[in-house]
């Protein structure tokens, strides 16, 4: 009984370790998913930033993928030149780099580098 028992547990660990993984985004909607950006939207992205002179947020604290941006931040609707995959979200210039935010939960999901 002590054996299964440890045979259980064991086999739990290894796969809570493998879902913890696979996981690469969750959007506010609670779904997971990779956000997949051309290199040609890329492009166009850093193009639109120096192009259209748009200002740097500043904050206090660094702004990082996976955490919420400040309430005060406000956010800017994606182009559409940026792709149509891209127009659910919204985006921060922060630090010259251009940040990809779920409207919904206000997290970074993605750094367009």
């Amino acid at each position: 009984m002590k054996k299964l028992l440890m045979i259980s547990v064991a086999a739990l660990m290894t796969t809570t370790g493998a879902f913890a993984q696979t996981t690469v985004t969750t959007t506010g909607r609670g779904l997971t998913a990779a956000v997949q950006i051309e290199p040609q939207y890329r492009t166009r992205i850093h193009s639109y930033v120096t192009e259209h002179r748009i200002r740097p947020v500043e904050t206090r604290e660094r702004i990082v993928v996976g955490s919420p941006v400040p309430r005060d931040v406000e956010l800017e609707a994606v182009p559409t030149e940026w792709g149509p995959s891209l127009t659910h979200y919204r985006y921060i210039y922060s630090g010259e780099r251009v940040m990809l935010v779920d409207p919904e939960s206000r997290m970074v999901i993605q750094e367009v580098d």
